[in-house]
């Protein structure tokens, strides 16, 4: 896809067009993003082709952000939450350079019966220079009208859109799937038959941001194709 073209799915996207964006299991009440998740269409499972998290697992990335080198390490923890009624799954994301922390955030994921993904809230701490803790950009479903939002769908296919979160104001991530096909090789090992997919949020309109989901896996890598100079590959998968 041209980036021309992918600025255009984006604005299309930023205008919340209803054709655009679709939510299965879901439906829209007045004006705004209101899915409707049933707690009883829910598995205790994560294991969607694009996007499994089996307990215990751990991925390992090496990249650059805010132009400095980062590793971050992604872990599925056995811990659990109940958020609007749906058992959710804990990951935890932790950011370091040169073994100084600087993100630490834990994610709340759940899968329902049909094999959707979705993302239910978001604990986020940036840890700034002078012990200053950012935190913004955190969530949860149902508190301050936070709503939850998809972050792999149980049958990809392009030109898929969706909302992957949304808090107005703090938290407005949107995604669509470009191409299904093909293969990357990481320092982990080559992967066929990958997805790639765009993200963008009103928040930050000058960045687009590239992932790619391998098979087994997930994110296989994330880099922005417009904006600052962001990139991560996965290096190493434990478990």
């Amino acid at each position: 896809m041209k980036l021309s073209h992918a600025m255009a799915a984006v604005a299309g996207v930023a205008a919340g067009a209803a054709a655009f964006v679709t939510v299965p299991m879901a439906t829209a009440h007045g004006h705004g993003y209101e899915p409707q998740l049933n707690p009883a269409n829910f598995v205790k499972v994560i294991d969607n082709p694009y996007f499994p998290l089996p307990v215990g697992r751990t991925l390992i990335y090496r990249g650059i952000k805010d132009g400095r080198s980062q590793i971050d390490r992604v872990h599925v923890t056995s811990s659990t939450r109940k958020i609007e009624g749906i058992t959710a799954t804990a990951v935890t994301d932790v950011s370091t350079h040169r073994g100084k922390l600087l993100e630490k955030t834990t994610d709340w994921y759940a899968q329902d019966k049909q094999g959707t993904v979705w993302y239910l809230g978001e604990r986020t701490a940036a840890y700034l220079p002078g012990g200053k803790i950012d935190r913004s950009g955190s969530w949860l479903a149902g508190v301050k009208d936070a709503e939850p939002g998809i972050v792999m769908k149980a049958h990809p296919a392009v030109p898929q859109g969706y909302r992957q979160e949304y808090l107005k104001g703090e938290a407005e991530d949107t995604a669509w799937i470009v191409n299904l096909g093909g293969k990357l090789t990481t320092p982990a090992r080559t992967f066929r038959h990958v997805l790639t997919s765009l993200e963008f949020t009103r928040l930050e309109p000058k960045v687009i941001d590239q992932k790619i989901y391998g098979r087994g896996v997930g994110i296989i890598s994330e880099r922005a194709v417009h904006g600052p100079k962001e990139v991560a590959i996965l290096v190493r998968v434990i478990h």
